[in-house]
């Protein structure tokens, strides 16, 4: 056999191992490798992950780790880690892996209508990665307190409901500032002036939307509300806010699981800032996060001449409204007649 001939198999040999490496290569990066059912999941890398802890974060969804690491060491990505929430769908291949924990994707972080800072800090440390007391701790920072005018006990003040895309991984203090920013953005000119017409600073204005919020659950009826209470605090009336009164009874007790439906006479007397009527103006801090309809309420509220108002027996969810102690006590005597008959206790 002569060597052009020896020389042309062998070409042809190299040329068929080519292929099959090819073949090989192609089947490794492109064909599924996946093993869960759900048609897409999201899977968390913790700030400070190595290579090998995203391996053991991912193993029980890849289905050839091999085959994930051969293409993740041909993309470096193994010096090129990034922590955050990471897209996995179904039959994704091992390019498609890798190239899904490149891209972070962000959390839809909504809340809503919680009754303290130490609830709010649980509700968003369950949608990203700092945990509450990390989040809780750095809110009541008092460098930040003070720099921004809030207290311990008004700072629930900063956080405007609604619904949020914030990177999974983000820090407590970077999650922190960008309410901040969110907070400046919402009390701009024209609403800081309106609620100057009502001779509130935005602070109270919040203070005075939680009372409001929980007050009525009919929005529509709100800026009655929030008429009412202004009427009293021009007159230097104390609130007499039922909803006061109850968050006064669980901060007390430190329970606020409970669930109070009920205000009695000697509740009224209870020695606390939260109560408003044995205190006149506002409470030191919400009794509750205020949604939008209610703030809004504060800022415009209903001119009216009302001064009372309790709850209505004809109108479930609303209010009957008086103008006069003589037309008040008809309307909360109807009440009370109902609520002994429906034997409501507490």
């Amino acid at each position: 056999m002569n060597l052009k001939k020896i020389v042309s198999l062998v070409s042809v040999a190299l040329i068929s191992i080519l292929i099959v490496y090819g073949f090989v290569l192609i089947y490794q990066i492109f064909s599924g490798n996946t093993k869960f059912s759900e048609k897409e999941m999201y899977v968390y890398v913790p700030t400070g992950s190595d290579y090998e802890q995203v391996k053991k974060i991912i193993a029980p969804y890849v289905n050839n780790m091999d085959r994930f690491e051969m293409v993740a060491s041909k993309a470096s990505y193994s010096e090129n880690i990034k922590p955050g929430r990471f897209l996995f769908k179904k039959d994704m291949n091992s390019y498609e892996l890798v190239k899904a924990l490149r891209f972070n994707d962000p959390v839809s972080l909504a809340f809503n209508n919680q009754e303290r800072l130490e609830n709010f800090a649980g509700r968003v440390g369950s949608q990203i990665e700092p945990d509450s007391l990390e989040l809780l701790n750095t809110f009541k920072d008092t460098v930040f307190l003070k720099e921004n005018g809030f207290t311990d006990e008004n700072v629930l003040v900063m956080f405007i409901p609604n619904t949020y895309d914030i990177y999974w991984n983000i820090s407590a203090e970077k999650f922190r500032d960008k309410m901040i920013k969110e907070y400046n953005k919402f009390w701009n000119k024209e609403r800081t002036a309106k609620a100057l017409a009502q001779g509130l600073t935005p602070i109270q204005a919040t203070i005075l939307a939680s009372i409001v919020h929980k007050e009525s659950v009919k929005k529509d009826e709100r800026p009655r509300i929030a008429g009412v209470y202004l009427n009293r605090m021009k007159l230097e009336m104390p609130l007499q806010a039922d909803p006061t009164v109850i968050f006064a009874i669980k901060k007390k007790s430190n329970d606020f699981d409970q669930v109070i439906k009920r205000v009695f006479y000697n509740d009224l007397f209870l020695n606390s800032p939260y109560n408003t009527y044995k205190n006149i103006g506002l409470p030191p801090g919400p009794i509750a996060m205020p949604d939008i309809t209610a703030l809004e309420a504060v800022l415009n509220p209903e001119k009216n001449n009302f001064i009372y108002f309790c709850a209505s027996v004809d109108r479930f969810g609303y209010h009957e409204f008086a103008a006069t102690l003589a037309e008040h006590n008809v309307n909360a005597k109807k009440y009370s007649d109902w609520i002994v008959s429906q034997g409501v206790k507490r």
